[in-house]
């Protein structure tokens, strides 16, 4: 199936004055699967853009976000700043369908640039707050018998450890199996470990999960509780 020429007879059926377009995500790569979706990025002069917009063609589940030069600078800008851009990754690691007026070009050369340059540190804030929800969660940990309380509490320490990691290390963040990725490529074998450890607690057995967690914040200060404090407005 040239899921690339797919996406082009799509883009161009649906929106046949487009300026440029790009096929991004998992239907390029080697982590295809049958529920890969055909991630489409169309590049219009203005209205109806910008939109997104989940549909089937032809069988084919796919995701379209449409857009202007200007307002997809505007989106990639927020997601940057969040440390985490979909949209931007899409046109950087994408392919580029066609391109009428050099626009495709433009934003290729950008997000490869904003990707390889990597997303904006944190305030200290952010990691002082992650260190004391993992913290808290530790002791949640530490203190329950309930499976079903563990299953949670033992997922949540996951996520939230990945994502301390990322940001220790400056990395790109993403949620579901992008936050698996993104580990893969910034910590080799962190996810595997972690995965070992969510199912040594649903076995009863916290060390491993706790240690890992542990060899997690210690890179960034370590547990943080006692003497925790945040203002907030009134």
């Amino acid at each position: 199936m040239d899921v690339v020429a797919i996406a082009r007879d799509l883009v161009l059926e649906r929106h046949p004055d487009a300026r440029a377009a790009f096929l991004g995500g998992s239907v390029l790569t080697e982590r295809r699967t049958a529920m890969s979706d055909l991630d489409v990025v169309v590049l219009l002069w203005g209205e109806p853009a910008p939109y997104r917009e989940s549909f089937r063609s032809g069988g084919l589940p796919v995701e379209m976000f449409v857009h202007t030069e200007g307002t997809w600078g505007a989106f990639v800008g927020r997601e940057v700043g969040a440390g985490r851009s979909p949209l931007l990754f899409m046109c950087a690691d994408g392919e580029l369908l066609f391109d009428v007026d050099g626009v495709g070009a433009r934003i290729a050369a950008r997000a490869g640039e904003l990707a390889d340059a990597g997303p904006p540190g944190v305030a200290g804030d952010v990691i002082g707050d992650l260190r004391y929800a993992i913290t808290d969660l530790l002791d949640d940990l530490a203190g329950s018998r309930d499976q079903d309380e563990r299953l949670f509490i033992g997922t949540e320490l996951v996520r939230r450890t990945g994502e301390l990691a990322l940001i220790s290390e400056r990395s790109w963040r993403g949620g579901g199996k992008w936050l698996a990725r993104r580990l893969e490529g910034a910590e080799p074998g962190l996810a595997g470990r972690l995965r070992w450890g969510l199912l040594e607690v649903l076995g009863g057995r916290d060390e491993l999960l706790v240690g890992v967690v542990d060899e997690v914040l210690g890179a960034v200060g370590g547990r943080l509780w006692e003497g925790y404090r945040r203002g907030g407005t009134p």
